[in-house]
């Protein structure tokens, strides 16, 4: 299913961030209070960083129970699993620990610590979403690229094609070059899509994006939400809509 995009934009990234952290605990507390676990795949990025403090900063007043929320990532870059350029080690640092999250529901992609190779680490996070996810996220979180990827779905790429749930990525435009990323298919299974977008040298991929650019040119015009996609920009992001 397809839904009709919603466009928030917020005077710049500081702003942003504490809409979108706010939003996401009001959206935890609420599905928590219905008696469901909420399963979120979160994103890296400088914006995706900024999000995750004020998470931190505004989790003790709000009523998100820690212990019951599944955290996915929708990609990572396949390095050691110290490494300063893991997307799951940035949101370790940034809100999962401070928070209290089960470390038990913390799916982290594999490392090269855990994996022989990059197509390996994306079967195994594979059968790790079967063994554990709900068959939905309830919400799943997206940086875009200047290129107008997501995750590490870039364009042109072969992987945008392929329908597992997981897909190794090697000869990324943007370093490291091997990365582990979520598929479009999988991607798409969620209730909620929200972009996370700031800064003027986005501008133009979301408004291609936004426009109905064909995915393999513009991979965020790939991904929606099956009840509702929500595009987070600032001023600079929007600037070309």
């Amino acid at each position: 299913m397809t839904t009709e995009p919603r466009i928030e934009v917020h005077p710049d990234g500081d702003t942003l961030s504490t809409a979108v952290a706010g939003e996401l605990l009001s959206r935890l507390a609420d599905a928590q209070a219905a008696g469901g676990t909420p399963q979120i795949a979160l994103t890296g990025g400088t914006i995706a960083e900024s999000i995750h403090r004020e998470i931190a900063r505004l989790a003790p007043s709000s009523e998100v129970d820690w212990s019951r929320v599944v955290f996915w990532f929708g990609d990572e870059r396949f390095v050691a699993a110290d490494s300063p350029d893991r997307n799951a080690l940035q949101a370790r640092e940034a809100f999962l620990d401070a928070v209290g999250a089960d470390r038990a529901n913390v799916h982290e992609m594999p490392s090269t610590d855990d994996a022989a190779d990059v197509d390996a680490g994306a079967a195994a996070y594979a059968e790790t979403m079967r063994a554990h996810g709900s068959g939905e996220f309830d919400v799943v979180m997206l940086g875009i690229g200047p290129d107008g990827h997501v995750a590490s779905l870039f364009p042109g790429f072969p992987q945008l094609d392929v329908d597992d749930i997981a897909v190794g990525v090697t000869g990324s435009p943007k370093p490291p070059p091997e990365r582990i990323s979520l598929t479009f298919a999988c991607l798409n299974r969620a209730r909620s899509v929200w972009f996370l977008v700031s800064g003027e040298g986005k501008a133009s991929a979301v408004s291609q994006a936004l426009g109905g650019a064909d995915l393999h040119d513009i991979p965020a015009a790939g991904v929606t939400g099956n009840e509702e996609t929500i595009w987070f920009l600032d001023r600079a992001a929007a600037s070309q809509l």
